[in-house]
């Protein structure tokens, strides 16, 4: 994946990580999110504008054995697309016609400016002579993501703008109703296989952070066979529409590769980043969603990195691993995690029963902990720090400030509150 970071990197991450026959790596010119979420990430590629962007691409995938290039940002797309012959990995994506076509949105109307749905568009704004044509819609040919895109309300404004702009801007018609994303699917063989539309109800930085999808329409599903005739798609792909006043759909963008809230399909029980890998490997696929309604809310997650490693973990039992009744599964996938690892984990508490029978209760096997320390909880003499015999890159996690604060300053190890598991969790596996 390059950029692997990115937000469309990170949907192809979530999408793939867990599929057993796919060994994923991150690449990327600027060290960003990527890093904290690929156990194989590789920094320092060049940018796609540097003389030696491919020669570095081909050297890493050389060195990986890389049998494919997903990439995940506009521009990659079209430099991967236009050096195709000259690539040692086969790049996922549709071909070069189109995956340029769709990069500049001048030639995506032009190509499309005989069909209903092409939104009014002007290459001189002399032609825009009624007042009543105004408001109109001005953005970069090349822009993504709503950057750089402005609402202009007369002639002056327009000019002014146009002349202060550095790079060429298509106008076009102002839309005022609803957006939606298409997400497609065109296999190898040109066969348009999934159309599936969802609404943009909530978006920032030019992202859908809240989406649903929305009920089979036939008008869509038409203008998703109109451009997948005029261009040459393949693999996943989507294009966004925008309703006038009339209701009617226009199209604002195509793009020949994965969206950041595609994850919306996957809830849907479709897979679109995974279909494009098992197409290029000349796999015939079936397509089977689950379901035709489902929505997804989207907003900032943290990872962490720590300043150190441990190697055993003493945690706590009650109001750590069950808090109020219920299995803390934060947790669960900490201890998961360390099994993982081989990081042996020590049970230490003074839980006022059997321990062994509350673990089964809870459905926890005791073969998650290297050893169970039950203190007594009657003896008020009783302390953690007497029981255990930690190691010097050991960790302790515990509800109790004044257990880790006695923990700490006897063994000198790290000792964390319940609500620092989530700074714990390495999302690499």
């Amino acid at each position: 994946m390059f950029p692997c970071g990115s937000e469309i990197g990170l949907e192809i991450q979530r999408s793939l990580k867990d599929i057993y026959y796919i060994d994923l790596a991150g690449a990327s010119s600027v060290d960003d999110h990527g890093r904290f979420v690929y156990e194989k990430y590789y920094g320092g590629i060049p940018f796609v504008n540097h003389p030696d962007f491919i020669s570095k691409i081909n050297e890493l995938t050389e060195r990986i054995k890389a049998d494919f290039i997903f990439p995940a940002l506009d521009d990659i797309t079209l430099k991967l697309s236009e050096e195709r012959e000259n690539l040692n990995a086969k790049i996922l994506t549709s071909e070069k016609l189109a995956v340029s076509v769709c990069r500049d949105k001048l030639l995506t109307y032009e190509l499309l400016k005989k069909e209903y749905f092409c939104p009014e568009f002007y290459t001189d704004i002399s032609e825009i002579s009624k007042e009543a044509e105004y408001p109109v819609f001005v953005k970069p040919r090349t822009g993504q993501g709503s950057k750089g895109a402005v609402k202009i309300n007369d002639y002056n404004d327009l000019e002014n703008w146009l002349k202060k702009q550095e790079s060429p801007q298509v106008v076009c018609e102002y839309l005022c109703g609803e957006e939606f994303t298409v997400d497609c699917f065109t296999d190898r063989k040109g066969e348009l296989r999934y159309v599936s539309c969802r609404n943009r109800g909530r978006i920032k930085s030019g992202i859908s952070v809240y989406s649903s999808l929305q009920p089979a329409d036939e008008k869509v599903r038409k203008i998703a066979g109109i451009i997948n005739e005029k261009l040459p798609m393949r693999g996943v792909w989507f294009f966004q529409l925008k309703q006038n006043n009339a209701g009617e759909y226009k199209l604002l963008e195509i793009a020949p590769r994965v969206a950041g809230t595609m994850c919306l399909q996957r809830a849907a029980g479709v897979n679109l980043p995974l279909l494009t890998v098992l197409d290029a490997m000349d796999c015939d696929v079936e397509i089977l969603p689950q379901c035709d309604r489902a929505e997804v809310d989207r907003a900032f997650y943290n990872n962490f990195r720590l300043p150190f490693d441990f190697n055993e973990l003493y945690i706590d039992f009650d109001d750590t691993i069950i808090i109020r009744g219920k299995v803390n599964t934060s947790v669960m996938r900490l201890l998961y995690q360390c099994a993982n690892k081989k990081i042996p984990v020590y049970l230490v508490t003074k839980h006022d029963g059997d321990i062994r029978e509350i673990l089964k209760k809870y459905k926890i096997s005791e073969d998650l902990f290297e050893k169970i320390y039950h203190i007594d909880p009657s003896d008020p003499n009783a302390k953690k720090t007497d029981i255990i015999s930690p190691g010097r890159n050991a960790l302790f996690l515990d509800d109790s400030f004044s257990e880790r604060r006695e923990i700490t300053q006897k063994f000198n190890i790290p000792a964390y509150g319940v609500d620092s598991v989530e700074t714990l969790i390495d999302w690499r596996g």
